[in-house]
């Protein structure tokens, strides 16, 4: 069963167990896979799927800051929880060992290693670690590795 079946069953368990914010969370997931899906004239595969669940994952980390920022902790909290149901679906994220190894990898399969390269080597990791790394955390990383 792929990511998106996985999200309709889990969606529809929801639904039977009349768990309204869970239920809406995953229709809001669901929407924007359709309309990735709609406005690409594409099958989404779970590797497109993680993606539109890592950009509403940071949506939502921008949404909480602005709400708690604003002493709207109630709203926070819905986006919190949203988080938590989008979490479920993200592969298993990388300890910091092993991201470590994987960047000097990548760093050591791009033919000199100057500042300039960095691009290369960004794209490299991307989709090795789509959905398992903080690409923000990674390019720091990266930057450090190859300045120094």
């Amino acid at each position: 069963m792929n990511l998106k079946q996985t999200i309709a069953e889990d969606m529809k368990a929801a639904m039977r167990a009349g768990d309204a914010r869970r239920r809406d969370a995953l229709r809001l997931l669901q929407a924007a896979l359709k309309q990735r899906e709609v406005d690409e004239r594409i099958e989404l595969d779970d590797a497109a799927v993680i993606s539109v669940i890592e950009k509403m994952l940071k949506q939502r980390k921008d949404s909480i800051a602005q709400y708690e920022a604003a002493q709207r902790q109630d709203l926070a909290e819905i986006e919190k929880f949203e988080m938590d149901v989008l979490k479920v679906y993200m592969p298993e994220a990388l300890n910091d060992a092993e991201l470590d190894v994987i960047v000097n990898e990548a760093i050591a399969s791009v033919e000199g290693m100057a500042p300039q390269k960095m691009g290369q080597v960004m794209a490299l990791l991307k989709t090795k670690l789509a959905g398992r790394a903080d690409m923000a955390k990674v390019s720091a990383l990266v930057k450090s590795k190859i300045a120094g």
